[in-house]
């Protein structure tokens, strides 16, 4: 790996060189912080290739680059030995100006709506996927996969719960449907990650990270990963003031209820998909630190289904989970 620091980064073999690992992530990926003489430094990512997303991100961060979208600058990409060098963004990321005043964290959550409403207004149909590749889009496959995920790693590993047959079935019903609902609510490149660990911040403009899992889905998604973050709580007058902002900026043709509906719908389904997610880093990876972030993700799955009368199912099941963590985990429950 030094090897491939000094010939990305044109390091001569004079110069000392030292690599800093950085703290784990929930990926299948090691970052290091590269620091070498008059203050330089650069972060090498070295992936692992079971993954096929991780190969992806240097087209990606190209492509964004090109659309104006904000990403860190790829310096080397070296597929073969699955190493890439990106421009040091610095530690700050949104999370950390959670305890910040009001308007400089609203200024900055506005900052990363635009930068997002500019990929989500992307035509589709230009994407160069002849030089640019992404995972599949979202479809009956993947919500049914994140939902799956949901209650084999969360409902049933976390939470200890078995629902009955009939209540699953019911309930696989309710979610198909939901499914079927964000499918029909139209198509646009997302980053399908988009929460407030992703977006780093340096010098008060925010940068993208983590998006190799960038693909064609619901821009609400997008929206609900980011003000539906189980690691930043927002009060419900700030999240109602960012989806006004976000309404206006998107200019969509469907009234002010409909899009409400449509975000808190889609809000639900990335809450089921982190979750699960939390599960199966916490229990199946042993990145303990996770499980800090569930009561807030099971709080705000409970916000989002009372939000909305498709859901109850949904909503019965989050209740049932929040009582029964409570029950074997012994942590605050909101």
């Amino acid at each position: 790996m030094a090897v491939f620091a000094r010939e990305a980064l044109k390091i001569p073999s004079s110069v000392p060189v030292t690599l800093s690992p950085l703290g784990k992530r929930g990926s299948d990926r090691a970052y290091f912080r590269t620091a070498w003489e008059g203050g330089n430094t650069a972060i090498l990512v070295e992936y692992d290739r079971t993954r096929e997303e991780n190969a992806y991100f240097a087209d990606i961060a190209a492509f964004l680059a090109d659309i104006g979208i904000p990403a860190p600058r790829v310096l080397r990409h070296d597929p073969a030995a699955c190493l890439i060098a990106v421009e040091d963004l610095g530690d700050a990321d949104l999370r950390s100006f959670r305890e910040a005043p009001r308007e400089t964290r609203l200024a900055l959550y506005r900052k990363t709506l635009s930068a997002i409403g500019r990929l989500h207004s992307f035509p589709v149909a230009s994407f160069p996927s002849q030089r640019v590749r992404l995972m599949e889009g979202f479809g009956p496959d993947l919500y049914r996969w994140e939902r799956g995920y949901f209650m084999d790693r969360f409902v049933r590993d976390v939470c200890g719960i078995e629902p009955e047959p009939s209540f699953e079935r019911e309930l696989e019903a309710e979610l198909s449907a939901l499914a079927g609902r964000l499918l029909a609510r139209g198509v646009c490149l997302i980053h399908r990650d988009l929460q407030s660990r992703n977006v780093m911040v340096r010098d008060g403009e925010p940068f993208f990270i983590d998006f190799q899992g960038m693909r064609k889905g619901c821009a609400f998604y997008d929206l609900g990963s980011l003000l539906c973050d189980p690691y930043v709580s927002f009060s419900e007058a700030d999240r109602d003031e960012l989806l006004s902002f976000y309404y206006a900026l998107a200019g969509r043709d469907v009234d002010r209820a409909a899009f409400e509906e449509a975000f808190w719908e889609a809000s639900a389904q990335r809450l089921m998909q982190a979750l699960g997610a939390y599960g199966f880093l916490w229990l199946k990876k042993g990145l303990e630190d996770f499980a800090a972030h569930v009561p807030e993700g099971l709080a705000n799955l409970l916000r989002a289904t009372a939000r909305v009368p498709s859901l109850p199912l949904l909503r019965e099941l989050a209740e049932r989970c929040r009582t029964a963590y409570g029950r074997r985990h012994s942590l605050p429950r909101k």
